[in-house]
């Protein structure tokens, strides 16, 4: 049995929590039909991020999506929240099946 895949993009946002109600409310204005969102921890260039205290926390929003649904809330997180809070975001190809979900 071959099963029908359809190509579509992975964009990852890392970023502060206290951004994740607008993160989320903007991208489904660009166009994102669903998104994951859970809570992370790390470490990086600009220091460790263990979650300890509320200003502290990290999330990880996931949304498949066409490609230019994916650019378009990239576009826009990078104008509106990468100057002022930590953000970082990557892009992938997936294969989902039932294309119209996403």
């Amino acid at each position: 049995m071959t099963l029908a895949k359809h190509d579509k993009t992975l964009l990852v946002i890392l970023a502060e929590a206290a951004i994740e109600k607008a993160l989320v409310r903007d991208a489904r204005e660009r166009g994102a039909q669903g998104w994951t969102v859970t809570e992370v921890r790390g470490a990086g260039r600009s220091g460790v991020r263990e979650g300890a205290w509320e200003a502290d926390r990290t999330i990880e929003l996931q949304v498949i999506c066409d490609e230019a649904v994916a650019d378009a809330i990239a576009a826009h997180v990078l104008q509106a929240y990468a100057p002022n809070y930590a953000v970082s975001m990557t892009f992938s190809r997936v294969q989902v099946l039932r294309p119209e979900r996403f």
